[in-house]
């Protein structure tokens, strides 16, 4: 009877895995996807996409002090999956910062190669998004809808560094982790990675989808190699920033 036992271990062992990965999808990104995909059935049934377009960071009160409380708020209650993330982790067994590659140290190598993957993925990045606006597959994306306060920018920025941890934690550390513990194969993780990160940027279009499914290729597999989280932190930081505080300053002169 022992070894029966032991031969069930592995499959039950892999099933509270999924599970867990199944509830963390669920509270975080997973949800997003859902309702990406949602929001672009709908934009389709409505017209053309070319003609419809969507805002990020919207503001969330037309009293100032209230906005700035939600923002906030949004960003604690945004991260809280990623500290979940940590806790499983961690109780599991694994020292989740080194395992995640989040830890600093090597900042100026991690800072460097956050800067070069910024490069190699925003301007690629901006092509397919006006190639898919040119041919219609692309919603207009504001990346900027709040008001101009004293705080907008810190709360941009701030909203750049929430959204990074969230998917480069959960999508591109967590999410490779995991299904490496439950035996995938490396073409298998990669996939699901890229194809969860294409799929919670489908509300803005067909183009933004396919652009950020390449970039989860690229991430996920340069986390499965390194195992370093904090390079691709740093790159998709700044890229919000870039998208994020540019257009805020600059919205009276861009024109998407």
């Amino acid at each position: 009877m022992q070894p029966a036992a032991s031969s069930s271990a592995p499959s039950r062992i892999q099933l509270l895995l999924g599970l867990e990965i199944l509830v963390v999808l669920a509270l975080s990104l997973g949800r997003s996807a859902f309702y990406s995909i949602m929001a672009l059935i709908d934009a389709f049934t409505r017209g053309p996409l070319s003609e419809q377009s969507t805002a990020l960071n919207r503001s969330a009160s037309e009293r100032p002090w209230f906005d700035l409380v939600y923002q906030l708020a949004d960003a604690v209650f945004t991260l809280a999956p990623v500290a979940l993330v940590l806790l499983l982790l961690t109780v599991t067994g694994t020292r989740a910062v080194q395992a995640l590659g989040m830890d600093a140290r090597r900042p100026v190598r991690d800072a460097l190669w956050g800067v070069a993957l910024t490069a190699c993925i925003g301007l690629p990045g901006l092509a397919i998004y006006y190639l898919g606006r040119a041919l219609g597959a692309t919603l207009e994306v504001i990346p900027a809808a709040l008001d101009q306060h004293w705080w907008t920018v810190p709360v941009l920025i701030l909203h750049a560094l929430k959204n990074a941890l969230v998917e480069e934690v959960i999508v591109a550390g967590y999410l490779v982790l995991r299904l490496e513990q439950m035996g995938w194969q490396p073409v298998a993780i990669t996939a699901t990675s890229a194809l969860l990160r294409g799929a919670y940027h489908l509300y803005q279009g067909i183009g933004p989808g396919l652009a950020n499914m390449l970039m989860g290729v690229v991430f996920a597999e340069w986390f499965r190699r390194t195992r370093r989280t904090m390079p691709l932190i740093i790159a998709h930081t700044l890229l919000d920033v870039v998208a994020f505080v540019g257009y805020a300053l600059l919205r009276d002169v861009i024109s998407t």
